[in-house]
């Protein structure tokens, strides 16, 4: 491979502004080591070459010219399939929406597309995004960065693995319990998870309209600042001399204790560093925060079977037994109880709010697990069942409390650590972010 395929996605947007890099020359590289590469259908549902090549055409022009719109303009991303693309099949690792194929493109790719970014193509994701593990039987699960026999984490597990191999230098997923920041944990990669409502989910296939966010995975905080701005067509956060000196730093006390032994560690030495970087750090438990996860029965497969469940039972064959049986516990659950269930959610995220208020972000480990084995989750059901919950079970804090949400590697493979702020204040959280992320590097 080419070193192109290692740099972030915001190095090469420099380098082509530069005139040192022609986009074509660089969608080549990517294109070719997609198909020189032995796991292409592991990671690519579906690559786009001359959709890439076209739009790698017209940022040539615009480099020579001057007229550059961005700082990705020339960069080829890759996007998971649950992101409508005109004429081309979206089935968000499903069969039952097998030749699925809009006639538009989700607004975040029609974004990014204004933005002069590259696409690639669409990659592989757990079935209709409803694990943590990113284990596909129906169409393909992408491998682990470090061990071909572990599950890359999910739902966006094609999109880590298209960052994590060389494949694409900025990935987009969703996120509706932790499918952006898991994946990027066990692959060590930034995440970023933002605030519902914050980037348009128009053209997304849906899960839990109530929770889909989208984000973006990369080697980098400053790509997912770029990568945030390309996607509702913003300014990118000023990250510029960002630093941990005085930062105040809540530890989700129990969730960082009850992570298993490798998480634990990591995260404990992630959390020495932030201190000898100048943070100031409290441990407690949170009470909203129990309060909130113990309404998770309701606010997930109901809305999820409810959405769903029409195309579900027309063909349950297709399905992948465990997330056809995941979907259905949330039949015969009454209207009532959901609805009271979110009414308990908000009263959860107020008081959660308000406890936090003094600090700059709420820490703990992304994932309380390392990866399970593949092979053992499809032959033990038990065994899948526990590590699917508690693959998501510290990222979907996030997400419950209506968080933003940011994961950083943190030097041991497949641990990363996570930084939780308030909505809407992804700006804040970046920069912070990269204060944490300097400490740790």
């Amino acid at each position: 491979m080419d070193d192109m395929n290692w740099r972030s996605g915001a190095d090469l947007g420099r380098a082509v502004a530069a005139g040192e890099i022609d986009p074509r020359d660089l969608t080549e590289t990517f294109l070719s080591a997609i198909d020189a590469s032995p796991i292409r259908d592991e990671v690519y549902a579906r690559v786009t070459p001359d959709r890439a090549r076209a739009e790698a055409e017209a940022a040539a022009t615009r480099a020579r010219q001057g007229l550059r719109r961005g700082p990705l303009d020339g960069v080829p991303i890759s996007w998971k399939d649950l992101f409508d693309s005109a004429g081309v099949a979206t089935e968000a690792g499903s069969a039952l929406l097998k030749g699925r194929v809009p006639q538009d493109d989700a607004t975040v790719l029609a974004n990014a597309t204004a933005g002069g970014a590259i696409c690639l193509g669409k990659t592989h994701m757990s079935e209709l995004a409803f694990s943590g593990l990113g284990l596909n039987p129906v169409t393909a699960t992408p491998p682990n960065r470090h061990d071909a026999a572990l599950v890359p984490g999910g739902s966006s597990s094609g999109a880590a693995a298209s960052v994590a191999f060389g494949l694409a230098p900025i990935a987009i997923g969703s996120d509706t319990g932790g499918s952006v920041r898991n994946p990027a944990a066990w692959n060590d990669l930034v995440g970023l998870k933002t605030t519902l409502g914050r980037v348009p989910v128009r053209g997304c296939v849906p899960l839990v309209e109530t929770m889909d966010t989208i984000g973006p995975l990369c080697r980098t905080v400053e790509d997912a600042a770029l990568a945030l701005a390309l996607l509702e067509g913003g300014r990118p956060a000023d990250l510029t001399g960002a630093t941990l000196r005085g930062a105040r730093l809540l530890v989700l006390a129990d969730y960082a204790e009850s992570s298993r032994d490798a998480p634990r560690a990591a995260f404990g030495h992630a959390v020495e560093r932030f201190e000898e970087a100048g943070a100031n750090i409290t441990r407690a438990e949170l009470a909203p925060v129990k309060a909130a996860m113990d309404l998770t029965p309701m606010l997930f497969s109901p809305e999820a079977y409810a959405i769903w469940r029409d195309t579900i039972e027309a063909d349950p064959h297709l399905m992948f037994d465990r997330i056809l049986e995941r979907f259905r516990t949330g039949r015969g659950v009454e209207a009532a109880d959901v609805l009271a269930a979110h009414r308990a959610r908000q009263a959860a995220q107020d008081a959660y709010l308000a406890e936090t208020a003094g600090y700059d972000a709420v820490i703990l480990p992304t994932a309380a697990i390392l990866p399970p084995d593949r092979q053992r989750l499809i032959d033990d059901e038990t065994y899948y069942v526990t590590e699917n919950l508690l693959a998501l079970r510290n990222t979907r804090v996030g997400n419950v409390l209506g968080l933003c949400g940011l994961t950083l590697p943190t030097g041991v493979p497949m641990c990363g650590v996570m930084a939780l702020a308030p909505p809407m204040q992804e700006e804040r959280l970046l920069r912070l972010g990269a204060a944490m992320d300097a400490a740790l590097t």
